[in-house]
């Protein structure tokens, strides 16, 4: 069943992080996910995330779907202008990649190219209404397609916002409804409660709302996040039970599944895995 077909019947879509090599060599990412693509509905395939040079998103998703992965490809506004990422959307649709997640991209300077400049020719709601567009049988320019993609387009909202951020998080999450999104992926969530705020702006009954479940590694960075990310919040009983434990790398597995599971009680539409390099313990986390 496709992530479309799954969003349509109400089923909880399980999505994973897919991020592509820092090299040409895809052995290593096809080998950790082709055993668990029966467990999973789409490969989240990160366009150069935290500004740091890997393999494209569009080369590795064409790699997985190779391999009969369903993937979601991420684009930026960060990266090209508007011709090159419509033509990197018509390629994308050619190849087979139907689900598309369009999001800002983070400023090079945090990266391993400081000296980068970004583009952004066109911002977050921009790209999504080129994408329509595409769909529409027309660019950007007005000009006709001779044959049209066919998107499910998604989106990240940072559900966690605070205060005045919270607002214009809101704003530009219904803009991206409007303009085609169809899904909103969150950044990791450890308390559901913690988003309420969001959820009570955006219905996630009528929005397909995907939190990001983040597979922790140590209490030191579970503290490390809670500490600098001022949108995530994760609680002190989190914590205190990983640095408890004798077996800690099993409770960070056990939490992932928690969450999971907690998520789906509370009617998301499906949950995104990240693993940040802890591949090898996706089928623990997606076992029954």
């Amino acid at each position: 069943m496709s992530l479309k077909s799954k969003f349509e019947a109400g089923e909880f879509a399980i999505l994973v992080e897919a991020e592509p090599p820092k090299g040409a060599d895809i052995s290593t990412m096809i080998a950790h996910f082709v055993p668990i693509k029966k467990q999973v509905d789409a490969f989240v395939v990160p366009e150069m995330s935290n500004a740091t040079l890997r393999m494209s998103a569009l080369g590795a998703a064409i790699a997985l779907q190779n391999e009969g992965l369903e993937t979601a490809m991420q684009i930026n506004c960060r990266d090209r202008n508007q011709l090159a990422l419509q033509a990197d959307l018509l390629a994308a649709g050619a190849c087979g990649i139907s689900n598309i997640i369009v999001v800002p991209g983070d400023d090079p300077k945090i990266g391993d190219h400081p000296q980068t400049k970004a583009v952004n020719e066109l911002s977050l709601v921009e790209l999504l209404q080129a994408a329509k567009s595409l769909q529409q049988g027309h660019d950007l320019g007005g000009n006709p397609l001779s044959s049209a993609p066919d998107f499910l387009l998604g989106a990240t909202a940072n559900a966690g916002a605070k205060a005045k951020e919270l607002t214009q998080e809101i704003n530009i999450s219904r803009e991206s409804i409007t303009a085609g999104a169809q899904f909103l992926i969150t950044p990791p969530i450890f308390d559901i409660s913690a988003i309420d705020p969001y959820l009570r702006q955006i219905d996630k009954k009528t929005t397909k709302i995907i939190p990001t479940v983040l597979l922790l590694k140590s209490a030191g960075m579970a503290r490390y996040i809670k500490q600098t990310q001022e949108n995530i919040v994760i609680p002190d009983q989190v914590i205190d039970r990983i640095r408890k434990a004798n077996d800690k790398a099993k409770v960070c597995t056990d939490l992932a599944k928690e969450m999971l599971a907690a998520l789906k009680e509370a009617g998301f539409a499906g949950a995104m895995i990240s693993t940040v390099g802890w591949e090898h313990k996706l089928a623990e986390i997606l076992a029954p």
